[in-house]
């Protein structure tokens, strides 16, 4: 069976102060889930993240990191770094990351590596924006990103690796995404990895649902098939909504 996954990536929010208070009412909450519950606050507050969480159920995972081991790279983070101050998980390939940082599937295929190599677990992000969707090529531009970032990989690197489907489109656009948009999507990924790997691989793997997840609609998305959890950025910063959302499993 699939590992169910609630992800909360904090983004470029909460100071040293407002980490502590929120990952005071995390775990004032956390239950035991059926789910996987992590976090993901920014480089500078894992430690404490960490240091804080690490006997509960709550992971503290890290929100990129740089495919080089060391070197003159400025303001970067290694996976050996991450390792350093307790993550195990890393979030690659986010669509922000992407836009923003002009991150490639090229330079994302390198840090899939790096983290494998550093046996960090990866949660793999990859989307489409609106034109994508609206011109009928969002299959073709997630299956690109798929296989130029992972189809280099063996089989066996799977059992490391989530997959985050992120419609951008859907992600503070105005724009709404049903459930049933992201389970066909979820089913064509997972028919994707079968046709390169095989249908055990595929049906191992857990898929994430990245496209502005509430409690009002988490329920009914992580009810279908192939949707195994979501990545979660807004909701994820108030300690009551995400585990509203923890517990729509």
């Amino acid at each position: 069976m699939r590992q169910q996954i609630v992800a909360g990536n904090w983004k470029m929010n909460n100071d040293l102060a407002q980490t502590e208070t929120l990952i005071t009412n995390l775990k004032n909450q956390v239950k035991t889930s059926k789910a996987e519950v992590m976090i993901a606050p920014t480089f500078t507050n894992l430690w404490q993240a960490y240091q804080t969480l690490k006997d509960t159920d709550i992971e503290v995972i890290a929100q990129n990191m740089h495919f080089a081991a060391n070197g003159a790279y400025t303001g970067e983070i290694s996976a050996s770094m991450l390792k350093s101050v307790g993550v195990k998980t890393v979030i690659l390939g986010h669509s922000e990351r992407r836009e923003y940082f002009g991150e490639t599937d090229e330079i994302l295929a390198k840090k899939v590596d790096a983290a494998l190599a550093n046996e960090l677990r990866v949660i793999f992000c990859f989307g489409e924006v609106l034109a994508d969707r609206k011109s009928g090529n969002h299959e073709a531009v997630v299956e690109s990103q798929i296989k130029n970032a992972l189809f280099h990989l063996e089989a066996s690197a799977f059992k490391n690796i989530v997959l985050a489907y992120e419609p951008v489109w859907a992600i503070g656009t105005g724009e709404t995404a049903s459930p049933e948009q992201a389970q066909d999507m979820h089913a064509f990924i997972r028919k994707t990895l079968s046709n390169k790997y095989g249908a055990d691989v595929a049906n191992s793997v857990s898929i994430l649902y990245g496209g502005s997840v509430k409690p009002n609609n988490a329920q009914e998305i992580f009810g279908k098939p192939d949707v195994d959890g979501g990545l979660i950025g807004g909701a994820a910063l108030n300690a009551d909504d995400f585990f509203a959302i923890v517990n729509a499993f």
